[in-house]
């Protein structure tokens, strides 16, 4: 065809200018002046259909894919929530709880006997004098405050807090948590602060300072200060160091029961195991499971017997600043004076705002039978 046939020859992908301009205009004259406002003209309709005449097809991306209100292609929520802050919070649920009458958790201890002596025959016999001394620890309170609008009652779904519920200490097999439904808007906003209670408790567990925030109840590092320590200054753990502390301990009268360390130290232990043991990932695991499902898949085998080694999210990784905790439970106890406890606040504005709480004091009755080894590199 020629040029004036409306081909244009001799490139690649020809046009035909006429049947593109037909397909849009059909037999309308070249220069024919199809909409003009001023004039009242738009003869438009009566050119094409509005598909043919090249309005935008309908796809998936239509109205913004995924814009709430304005895509043609709605939003399907995953019922199921993870939360990506969760802890573990093995110590809540592995040291004692105990009942407590009043504010204040108050014990014996004897800080020194008289002793017994070796006497002549019908001898004097002046007796001995034992030292008690009495210690008070006050119990502290823990809150956890939400509120849902009624609106949000009336128009949340249902929900899954999925891996949520956790009582282990993260070692092992499988998954220390559970899941836990939310049918509605106030039942997800209590499990939530239920969780966010238990994540405070472990953290006051381990870390609480009653001397720096007189709110809180003093945990592990602050009782525990300088008493049966073995310093390292920032040197790499020894399995010397561990049979050190361990000993220091025994000595002061103590059994171990548990250690409590950071991570990074568990793996350093585990390093230790193999090169100095030779043991393999698989001999760690001696001492099944303990109370509660928390699982301790490292057990050190020391003079006073298995202690098995629990990772704290709770205590520091960075270098110099590593510590591990022996500890003899059976002198250690949370000691509860209401335990969690769900209350409705006052009703003041269209929503429901309530409390969970819980009324407790860590207490560790002597701190010489426990030991730790601190500043690790």
């Amino acid at each position: 065809m020629s040029e004036q046939e409306g081909v244009y020859t001799g490139v690649v992908g020809q046009v035909n200018t006429k049947s593109a301009y037909s397909h849009s205009f059909g037999a309308m004259a070249d220069g024919t002046r199809y909409v003009d406002g001023w004039k009242g003209v738009d003869i438009r309709p009566n050119l094409k259909s509005a598909f043919d005449m090249g309005f935008k097809a309908m796809h998936t991306q239509t109205g913004d894919a995924g814009t709430a209100g304005y895509a043609m292609i709605p939003v399907y929520l995953d019922p199921r929530i993870v939360d990506t802050t969760r802890k573990f919070t093995p110590l809540v649920e592995l040291i004692p709880r105990v009942t407590n009458q009043g504010t204040t958790a108050d014990y014996n201890i004897i800080t020194a006997k008289g002793g017994a002596y070796t006497a002549a025959e019908d001898a004097a016999l002046p007796e001995t004098t034992d030292t008690y001394d009495r210690a008070s620890t006050a119990i502290k309170y823990i809150y956890a405050v939400g509120r849902v609008t009624g609106q949000a009652q009336a128009a949340y779904p249902s929900f899954i807090l999925e891996g949520f519920q956790g009582a282990g200490g993260g070692l092992g097999a499988g998954s220390p948590f559970s899941s836990v439904g939310a049918p509605n808007a106030k039942q997800l906003e209590v499990v939530m602060k239920a969780r966010e209670l238990r994540e405070k408790e472990e953290s006051l567990i381990v870390n609480g300072d009653a001397t720096t925030t007189a709110t809180e109840f003093s945990g592990i590092v602050k009782l525990q200060s300088t008493t049966n320590v073995v310093d390292l200054d920032g040197a790499a753990l020894t399995y010397d160091d561990i049979e050190t502390a361990v000993r220091y301990a025994f000595d002061d009268g103590g059994r171990p029961k548990i250690a409590v360390c950071s991570s990074a130290v568990l793996v350093d232990i585990r390093k230790l195991m193999i090169d100095t043991f030779r043991y393999s990932p698989g001999d760690m695991t001696a001492g099944g499971t303990l109370p509660f499902g928390v699982s301790a898949s490292l057990v050190l085998q020391t003079m006073v017997g298995p202690i098995p080694v629990i990772p704290s999210m709770y205590l520091s990784n960075t270098s110099g600043a590593k510590q591990i905790f022996f500890l003899d439970t059976d002198f250690i106890e949370m000691r509860v004076l209401q335990d969690m406890t769900y209350e409705d606040l006052a009703k003041t504005n269209d929503s429901q705002k309530f409390m969970l709480k819980i009324y407790e004091a860590l207490i560790m009755k002597n701190t010489a039978f426990n030991s730790f080894i601190d500043d690790i590199a």
